[in-house]
């Protein structure tokens, strides 16, 4: 596991999304997406973070960008939670770990006193070349999407 930086070609995916199918980095050729990574679906601050993107979804379209958020949970319950928020971005499913570890982002975590492992929420704008423009890591919610948007629309000019 390696820490990206900026400008370093971002590691390609396919993985499972909610709805059915998979996601794949290839799909998008020739635009920005913005790759976030989250804990657990259906959580106070990953729900704040999944609907505030799905409502800045069109403008994010609009900066010529797609929004995949990806935690560790399955496909199953990335549909419930779509379901139950409304959400209008892809969800992709890293129950192995793969990609939170290809991006660096599976990392020890503790709380309460206890060490385990788990995603680092963070986020990485890659442009329309596969390469990373942007890394946000230890993400705090609020004001992040809109952050995110700001670059998304600031690499498309």
């Amino acid at each position: 596991m390696t820490d990206l930086a900026i400008g370093d070609i971002a590691p390609s995916f396919d993985i499972p999304r909610d709805g059915g199918g998979s996601v794949k980095l290839g799909d998008f050729a020739g635009k920005t997406v913005v790759l976030y990574f989250y804990p657990k679906d259906d959580t106070p601050a990953c729900t704040t973070e999944a609907v505030t993107f799905s409502a800045l979804l069109p403008e994010f379209e609009k900066a010529g960008a797609v929004v995949i958020g990806v935690s560790p949970d399955p496909v199953r319950k990335h549909d419930k939670f779509a379901q139950k928020h409304s959400l209008s971005i892809i969800l992709g499913s890293d129950e192995d770990t793969a990609l939170a570890q290809a991006y660096g982002v599976w990392k020890e975590k503790s709380m309460y006193g206890k060490t385990y492992m788990g995603v680092e929420r963070s986020t990485f704008l890659i442009d329309s070349k596969e390469q990373i423009a942007e890394i946000w890591a230890k993400v705090k919610v609020a004001g992040h999407a809109e952050a995110v948007l700001e670059s998304a629309r600031n690499l498309s000019q």
